[in-house]
């Protein structure tokens, strides 16, 4: 089985990054691929429970996140990130690991494609 590593580093809002990785993620999945979704930068935004989309023209993605959670990707969110955008642990669903850069690091060494977005 391939491993996959997907990093997001930007909003949820604003382009389509965000909606093509978990795209991506859940494909992988479904093909039975072991696959990692690394939320850093703005992209743990995309944990945030209780986004509000309105006035974005974007699709809200959580359910989504909670689709890849739910299929069996792997998600993690930067710890330094998260204090960067103001967030905890409290702000983030259930099943979503923290870790930091050099965990980050190791998961994406260990992949064997890693797609950025």
């Amino acid at each position: 089985m391939g491993k996959i590593a997907i990093v997001l580093r930007r909003s949820p809002y604003g382009d389509i990054n965000a909606a093509e990785a978990v795209r991506h993620a859940l494909g992988g999945v479904a093909d039975e691929l072991s696959v990692d979704l690394i939320l850093v930068d703005a992209g743990v935004l995309l944990a945030k429970q209780g986004q509000d989309d309105t006035e974005t023209g974007f699709t809200n993605l959580g359910d989504t996140l909670m689709d890849c959670l739910e299929m069996g990707v792997d998600v993690y969110a930067d710890k330094h990130s998260l204090r960067e955008e103001n967030m905890d642990t409290a702000d983030i669903p259930e099943g979503i690991k923290v870790v930091t850069g050099s965990e980050i690091a190791d998961i994406i060494k260990n992949a064997k494609t890693t797609m950025i977005y």
